[in-house]
């Protein structure tokens, strides 16, 4: 074993060597698509933005993604600095692991797997509604959102199982066409000076405007809009030159979804004017129809003809999240296999080297999480999606905080990176900023997922116990 480097090649439960992922099958592009896919930029910014100004600290909510922004990045240079020593599709699991302990970091997995699936049932729940709409819209038949829902776990399945270059093509298109149309409105609007009161930096930037209202809500949905971007490292087994390739698209998706976001909802503000956007958001929000907060502005500046495209770039910006979460979660599942912690069917790979049976079992899992909610007569948007993307969040947080302490505690003991700001106080703050997050999160739960206190109690604690869940799994698994 290299003096640098932690052993994390695959093995069994027994220490056996294991199937492996396919080697060399993406670079910082690829991955960084698959990033880009689980944050669904166009399902971020028409989701998360109206809410953010109307709830939240109105002008100052772009603000907000920039602090969010500031402090994945802190977290991130820890999280880089342990990937450089541990390469593992399971990620979360294999990095608490390594500096907190295999029972925590066993727990972790559960939570990831946790996260990563209620994350996208959420985006079925939403998906299914937008396309059921449209093709009631343009057609007239009436399709139940369910019906859309299990057809599209079917596609991903299929997609899923195809091979990592194939999805991360398919996302490639999807991505970009969303991306591109937010971006050109935002530079479009920057380049004419802005809305009616101009580009107007201070009142969005300033200490006042980022101050005003409830700025922990804004920063609350800041950091859910970015999350996924931790899916750099599940990828790096199948990454060339995962040493520097996944430091590499790990800052830089970081960087291109801060700035992003922060630009493209500064741009938004501006287009309504400081003074006016919080009413126009609140006007949106009570309407029923948050996107027309988004979409009116873009439609404004390009011409009707936008909202046409738009509602259908919502659906394919919600079908690649789904399928970058699908991927994401079966790394998990085969990994987890390997460790001999789950059955050992899960770790099978077919001929393109996709793990197609951890795939099956995770579609599975989104039909059992999905079709309750379908066969309860429940709305997906107000349950479904709003539900379980909030405990999603949480859940989320909570790897990040554990990652950030176990990376503190794995250099402390393992001298392999002696560099302080990388392995000790980049990750303290970040620990520290992501705590706070998550006591945002917790204050604001019920907002959050737009439910009633019980409902929200109930989801928090789904959180702990899954953690206390994998971790006592993997106790009596290991026999200690």
């Amino acid at each position: 074993m290299d003096s640098q480097t932690v052993d994390a090649s695959p093995q069994t439960g027994e220490g056996r060597p294991a199937a492996t992922l396919k080697r060399n099958a993406l670079g910082v592009l690829g991955i960084l698509f698959f990033v880009l896919s689980a944050q669904a930029p166009l399902t971020g910014i028409a989701g998360a933005v109206p809410i953010a100004v109307a709830v939240g600290n109105g002008a100052g909510a772009p603000a907000a993604y920039a602090i969010a922004g500031a402090v994945i990045l802190l977290f991130s240079v820890g999280f880089v600095a342990m990937g450089r020593h541990v390469v593992n599709a399971g990620a979360f699991y294999t990095y608490i692991g390594k500096g907190l302990g295999r029972t925590t970091g066993s727990g972790s997995a559960a939570v990831a797997l946790f996260a990563y699936c209620t994350v996208q049932a959420a985006m079925y729940g939403l998906y299914g509604f937008t396309v059921s709409g449209l093709v009631e819209h343009y057609s007239g038949a009436h399709i139940a959102w369910w019906v859309w829902a299990l057809v599209t776990m079917v596609v991903v399945q299929v997609l899923g199982a195809a091979g990592i270059e194939l999805g991360a093509k398919v996302l490639a298109v999807f991505v970009l066409a969303e991306f591109s149309i937010l971006l050109v409105f935002a530079l479009v609007t920057f380049v004419k000076g802005g809305g009616p009161e101009g580009l107007d930096f201070g009142g969005t930037f300033s200490p006042g405007a980022v101050l005003q209202g409830a700025p922990g809500v804004a920063l609350m949905f800041a950091v859910a809009s970015m999350f996924g971007f931790e899916a750099t490292a599940i990828y790096g087994e199948e990454a060339r030159e995962p040493h520097k390739t996944v430091p590499r698209a790990t800052y830089l998706s970081v960087t291109v979804v801060t700035g992003f976001f922060a630009f493209v909802s500064w741009m938004l503000v501006s287009s309504y004017g400081p003074s006016k956007v919080t009413a126009a958001a609140g006007k949106a929000l009570s309407g029923g129809d948050s996107t027309v907060f988004v979409f009116a502005p873009i439609a404004a500046q390009f011409g009707g003809w936008v909202n046409d495209v738009l509602p259908i770039l919502l659906a394919t910006s919600l079908f690649a999240g789904i399928l970058a979460f699908h991927n994401s979660a079966n790394r998990y599942l085969f990994s987890l296999s390997r460790e001999g912690l789950l059955p050992e069917r899960l770790r099978t790979l077919n001929h393109r080297h996709s793990p197609w049976v951890a795939g099956i079992v995770q579609t599975a899992i989104a039909v059992l999480l999905v079709m309750p909610f379908a066969l309860a007569g429940k709305d997906p948007v107000l349950t479904l999606f709003s539900w379980f993307s909030g405990v999603g969040v949480l859940a989320c947080m909570l790897l990040y905080f554990l990652t950030s302490v176990s990376v503190i505690v794995f250099f402390r003991r393992r001298r392999l990176d002696t560099r302080p700001w990388n392995t000790l106080i980049a990750p303290a703050l970040g620990a520290l900023g992501i705590a706070a997050v998550i006591w945002l999160v917790l204050t604001n739960f019920t907002t959050l997922i737009g439910g009633d206190a019980t409902t929200a109690t109930w989801l928090v604690l789904a959180v702990p116990a899954v953690l206390l869940l994998g971790a006592g799994t993997a106790r009596i698994v290991h026999g200690r």
